[in-house]
């Protein structure tokens, strides 16, 4: 059998055209849920690092809900239940497809499968972010923490200036980990119906039924993705490792 006739079928232009649509749909959720889980999750450590004990307790029950429960139940939660408790107006604005033009561009409302995948994966991605991101700052010396105090900066300005820049360092790897964990994460999204690259390739199969190339080729593209990631992750770290660092 020539590689042609093995690969030809799922290669075709009507499904090179599905998976390029459902890979697109996989890059733009993950990247949208990785920037806001970005921000949630480093919101969340410094919660979980307030001196105030209900800040501190709140932002520790968040994360013990988030990273002890299956993403693929919060996603169905997200898409099934969470519905239910919104006002029926609110409800039909969610659930129902509309265009609206701005600056001469049309422009669609995002369906409903794609807000619940969003809405878990980043929920889900941050309260990892927020762990990452606390156990950057704990390498941090309390000693830097006197310092900003006895230069009067207030507790927004110790963060911003002394603590986050040199806590960064310790925190890149472990948040590429985490992105890379996001974008195949992001798979599970097949199952509120998101048409994901996942999902995608299932609608392949079923009508093509050339399950082992077509996985394959997803297989191939989460690889692509991921490594693009782990490049980035690569670059940063040697960027930010100092010289003297890379000789030894």
């Amino acid at each position: 059998m020539s590689v042609l006739s093995l690969w030809g079928e799922p290669l075709a232009p009507q499904y090179t055209d599905m998976i390029w649509s459902g890979l697109q749909c996989t890059l733009v959720l993950s990247i949208e849920s990785i920037a806001l889980a970005l921000v949630l999750g480093l919101l969340l450590c410094i919660a979980r690092m307030s001196p105030l004990a209900p800040v501190r307790g709140i932002a520790i029950g968040w994360l013990a809900l988030f990273r002890n429960t299956p993403l693929l139940v919060q996603l169905l939660f997200w898409y099934f239940a969470f519905p239910g408790l919104l006002p029926q107006s609110v409800r039909l604005v969610l659930m129902t497809p509309a265009e609206w033009t701005l600056f001469g561009t049309v422009w669609e409302s995002p369906s409903w499968e794609f807000l619940a995948s969003l809405i878990g994966l980043t929920l889900y991605t941050a309260s990892y972010v927020a762990e990452e991101c606390r156990s950057g700052v704990a390498t941090v010396s309390k000693g830097q923490w006197r310092a900003a105090q006895a230069l009067g900066m207030t507790s927004g300005q110790a963060w911003r200036s002394v603590i986050l820049p040199q806590a960064l360092r310790a925190v890149v790897s472990p948040l590429m980990g985490q992105f890379m964990n996001a974008i195949k994460n992001s798979s599970l999204a097949m199952a509120v119906g998101y048409a994901e690259l996942f999902y995608v390739c299932g609608m392949i199969n079923d009508a093509t039924q050339r399950t082992f190339e077509l996985f394959g080729i997803v297989t191939v593209l989460y690889i692509a993705t991921v490594g693009v990631v782990e490049l980035l992750n690569a670059i940063l770290t040697a960027c930010m490792t100092p010289l003297h660092g890379r000789r030894n």
